[in-house]
């Protein structure tokens, strides 16, 4: 891929796209939040495509595509706020047994050096893999102890603080804890960048049905700009997440780190920004439970923060480039 999806890439985004809006509708995506309310079977389903497998060597139960694929991929899915521990089964798959046919359930935590450990899907779990300086650890998902956010900020994806963390048994050692947070920034950028696209779409659908003084919103010059804005800032941080997915590809290491970062900017400036200007499209009902408006902004909220936050990949953006 030169930076241009390829026929059998947009064939594969397709299919994921069309999957997506058959079996997980928003009605399904609000249900994950809910207490047992992780859908087990449609899960399976969605591990059934090869969708954590993507980028794993075929003689290792994988596709044997390129990461970039799982990057185009994780976009779709964002785009369609298809919920679940999609970067913990992308990340393990292959290196824990059954994540790969979506029969084990992993949840995923990256161990910060101060303040909470929290962790999304805990109870559904069936393994936490816990990422560190050190290395990359697995533990049944019964042995961490947490307790239950009420009201999480996604209430699409139930959330766990960890009072104690696992020993567990080691996995991976440094290298695996590098590659396995820069990858899972990337694909969170991923989700980003797609999330952005599906509050711009949501935006502009609602803008050419809702009408005021006989007329379509989405024909008053105000709008149109807010919409053309969402536009570009979508395009920016699709080329961005695209770019730093080639580069890991070609391991083109003296630039990974900083297309990674630049992606996280780009991407969770996208989601925020064309969230809130969805919301603002669709006025004050835009903040109600039964909008969706909200859902793309709540999860752009939480996916800007997973493996490193905006203020740390700017950091590096700075740092790397001040080297230069």
């Amino acid at each position: 891929m030169d930076l241009q999806p390829t026929d059998d890439q947009l064939a594969l985004i397709d299919m994921v796209t069309g999957f997506a809006s058959d079996r997980f509708p928003i009605d399904v995506v609000r249900s994950f939040g809910e207490p047992n309310g992780f859908d087990r079977d449609r899960w399976t389903e969605l591990a059934a495509l090869g969708t954590f497998g993507l980028a794993l060597p075929e003689g290792e139960g994988g596709v044997g595509l390129d990461f970039i694929d799982a990057v185009l991929v994780h976009e779709a899915l964002g785009s369609a706020l298809v919920p679940g521990p999609l970067l913990a089964a992308t990340l393990s798959a292959g290196l824990v047994d059954g994540v790969l046919d979506g029969s084990v359930l992993p949840a995923i935590v990256d161990i910060p050096h101060d303040g909470p450990i929290m962790v999304e899907y805990l109870r559904s779990s069936d393994v936490l893999l816990m990422v560190d300086d050190d290395g990359v650890r697995v533990a049944p998902s019964a042995h961490a102890v947490g307790i239950d956010v009420v009201h999480s900020t996604d209430p699409t994806s139930p959330v766990s603080i960890l009072e104690s963390v696992p020993a567990g048994d080691l996995i991976g050692g440094p290298e695996l804890a590098v590659a396995w947070r820069q990858r899972g920034s990337l694909l969170a950028s991923a989700q980003l960048s797609g999330n952005s696209t599906g509050s711009t779409n949501l935006a502009v659908a609602y803008a050419k049905e809702r009408e005021q003084f006989g007329r379509p919103i989405g024909s008053f010059q105000g709008l149109k700009h807010l919409l053309a804005d969402s536009w570009i800032r979508t395009e920016i941080a699709r080329s961005s997440v695209w770019a730093a997915g080639v580069m890991i590809d070609e391991s083109d290491v003296g630039s990974v780190d900083r297309a990674v970062s630049g992606a996280r900017l780009t991407a969770a400036r996208a989601a925020t920004e064309n969230a809130k200007t969805c919301v603002q499209v669709h006025g004050g009902m835009g903040f109600t439970w039964e909008v969706d408006a909200h859902l793309f902004l709540k999860r752009a909220w939480v996916l800007e923060t997973v493996f490193g936050s905006v203020d740390e990949a700017a950091e590096i953006v700075a740092r790397l480039y001040a080297a230069d």
